[in-house]
């Protein structure tokens, strides 16, 4: 209870002293920045700055109850030390009962457009993982290609750079990032796997949390801005996963990784479209496999596209978009070895559905998911979802 009491007090306290200045979220794919960006621009009146997003959300699958969730509220801090150096840490709590550190790290202008990184950050992989925020995606649910092969949210420690070429309309950002864990000791001599085939490499994500690191991971984005209305990027991930110190000689402990994403989002006038394509190709899983029990593929694999279009006039404060998402994901894309594709882990989603911004940083979202795998007796149930985001 003290935790608590005291991170509502200085919170209250920053909102006083802080006097951050209010600017409106751009649903402009071009200028859009996510909540750590913001607190990173500068456009504030104190050196602490103080920002927050969280979704409270319904989700009713076809011919079973209902769940409310309050799925995340997380909480931003920054802090300027001087023009040149600046620290960002967010405090998520998901679920009302789970605290996690969600980001926190110091960023070091060294030049113009070139920053040096450390600490706890976003591997830049596709587009949700470092726009989540609920006011800046159609889409009561994040999308599952994000949750299952990116996957979303995926943070790790490290160090790295980034900044702009404004000459060329080119962004960047490189780290080099501890890696997935794959296996783990399970204390009665026993080898215990962590990733599996039906989420691929979700559970392997080490979040900071007493990470093991073994070899380093390199990871990469750019990002092209042009062409007016439109943002194109393309990211990579390259590395190795991470085992306990007595068992990562064991041949199968650890995987070899090699991700590639494409991405897009175009907005003109009341139209706008984002569509994103993730292929992850796994080395030496027979191996793992065979050690662990586990039946992880070796190729991820998962796009979608999606358009929206403003049903409000431009003019208006407020937007009514009404989308459609088409996705496919399927994290037994490939398999080696005798493991044959499980065709319930080739996955199709259908979203549509209205997302109302009645006014920046508040949305309102309702959306009906169509949801089925390859399988002849497929037992995917549609689901209903409603929920409320903010971001401030």
């Amino acid at each position: 209870m003290k935790h608590f009491v005291f991170l509502f007090s200085f919170l209250f306290s920053s909102l006083i002293f802080a006097q951050t200045q209010t600017d409106s979220i751009t649903l402009d794919p071009q200028k859009q920045i996510n909540a750590a960006q913001r607190l990173l621009s500068g456009n504030y009146a104190s050196a602490v700055t103080v920002g927050a997003y969280g979704e409270m959300l319904y989700n009713q699958p076809e011919g079973g109850n209902g769940e409310i969730d309050v799925q995340r509220l997380v909480v931003l801090f920054g802090y300027r030390f001087d023009d040149r150096t600046q620290f960002v840490t967010e405090i998520e709590f998901e679920h009302v009962e789970e605290v996690f550190v969600e980001q926190a790290f110091v960023n070091y202008n060294a030049a113009p457009n070139f920053n040096v990184r450390g600490g706890l950050m976003l591997v830049p992989m596709g587009i949700v993982n470092e726009f989540h925020e609920p006011t800046t995606f159609n889409g009561t649910e994040r999308p599952a290609v994000d949750n299952v092969i990116v996957p979303t949210t995926w943070r790790e420690l490290g160090v790295g750079v980034t900044g702009r070429f404004n000459n060329i309309s080119l962004g960047y950002q490189a780290y080099l990032f501890n890696g997935f864990k794959s296996a783990e000791a399970d204390g009665e001599g026993g080898i215990t796997g962590i990733l599996r085939g039906s989420n691929g490499l979700r559970s392997g994500r080490q979040k900071g949390i007493r990470s093991t690191i073994d070899s380093p991971n390199f990871s990469t984005k750019l990002d092209y801005y042009g062409i007016r209305g439109l943002r194109l990027g393309l990211s990579t991930y390259f590395g190795r996963t991470q085992a306990d110190d007595d068992i990562e000689a064991a041949d199968g402990s650890d995987i070899g990784i090699a991700m590639v994403g494409l991405d897009a989002r175009y907005a003109y006038q009341r139209f706008t479209a984002r569509g994103q394509f993730i292929h992850a190709s796994l080395s030496d899983t027979e191996a793992y496999n065979t050690l662990t029990g586990r039946d992880l593929g070796s190729a991820l694999q998962g796009w979608y596209v999606e358009g929206a279009y403003n049903l409000l006039p431009r003019g208006k404060r407020q937007k009514l978009f009404a989308f459609t998402r088409y996705e496919k994901y399927d994290t037994h894309a490939n398999t080696d070895g005798a493991l044959v594709e499980n065709e319930a882990y080739d996955r199709t989603d259908v979203t549509t559905g209205l997302t109302y911004h009645i006014a920046p940083g508040v949305v309102i979202k309702g959306d009906y998911q169509f949801r089925s795998n390859a399988q002849d007796d497929s037992d995917v149930t549609d689901r209903l979802n409603f929920g409320i985001g903010v971001w401030f």
